[in-house]
């Protein structure tokens, strides 16, 4: 796939998932607009959707700047009106993203299944099931941690979910790395301690690939911000070895 392809059909109503479960989850707690957000520190809630509702401007007005690295959320605009703003951008945003370059389009899925992943963490609500953003964010993810490995030039890693497998890097893999799909994620896109990337299943000692945990703008914190989801069941240890990206079969 190409930078300058059409959007998938997927992309516009995942994106809208996350953004309307944001903003029912904003609204239903307005008394804790300036809570804080762990997995964001010196953000809070309405900083979080600040930036969102920031990113979701840039792209709707096609200005040529790195998204992984907006403004400063702005402190003033009551959240209200923030996530009034956002909704209103709907069909700007759908025309826009037919013009919009498939790695950005990628990006700003990855930022905002992420940022509602923190927000839940942040207001104690729980994780939805079946989420139409959470393959391909998870997908986006492994992509971005293979330049990392690779620029870092490590030896190729496995990575196992229940019932997917990536091959990170190229050649026969010098290790694998098991864990729930959730987990995986959240340790890829900067919501794990080293300690907790540590606690994944590995074949092997993981000191080689830990520096590769950083990319983007992704770093793994230095205290913990969330509880790790529970290891992976031992049967998956059984699961054949594929080596090429994509669903086992």
């Amino acid at each position: 796939m190409t930078a300058n392809q059409q959007p998938e059909p997927f992309f516009s109503p995942a994106y809208r998932s996350c953004r309307e479960n944001i903003i029912r989850l904003a609204r239903a707690h307005p008394e804790k607009a300036l809570w804080p957000v762990p997995a964001c520190p010196g953000w809070s809630v309405r900083d979080v959707i600040s930036h969102l509702l920031q990113i979701c401007r840039l792209v709707v007005a096609e200005v040529p700047v790195d998204i992984n690295r907006p403004p400063i959320p702005e402190p003033s605009t009551p959240l209200p009106q923030l996530l009034t703003a956002w909704e209103e951008l709907d069909e700007l945003l759908a025309e826009a993203l037919t013009r919009t370059p498939w790695l950005r389009r990628g990006t700003m899925l990855l930022d905002v299944y992420s940022h509602e992943l923190d927000l839940r963490g942040a207001l104690g609500v729980p994780l939805p099931h079946d989420h139409p953003a959470f393959a391909d964010a998870l997908e986006l993810a492994t992509m971005g941690f293979t330049m990392s490995v690779n620029a870092h030039r490590l030896p190729t890693l496995r990575i196992m979910t229940p019932g997917h497998s990536w091959l990170i890097g190229e050649g026969a893999p010098a290790a694998t790395v098991r864990g729930e799909s959730l987990e995986v994620f959240r340790s890829l896109t900067g919501r794990r301690t080293l300690a907790q990337i540590r606690e994944l299943s590995w074949s092997t000692k993981p000191e080689s690939w830990l520096p590769a945990f950083a990319w983007g703008p992704f770093t793994p914190p230095s205290e913990q911000i969330e509880s790790s989801v529970a290891r992976v069941d031992q049967w998956l240890w059984f699961l054949p070895p594929y080596f090429s990206l994509g669903v086992v079969p």
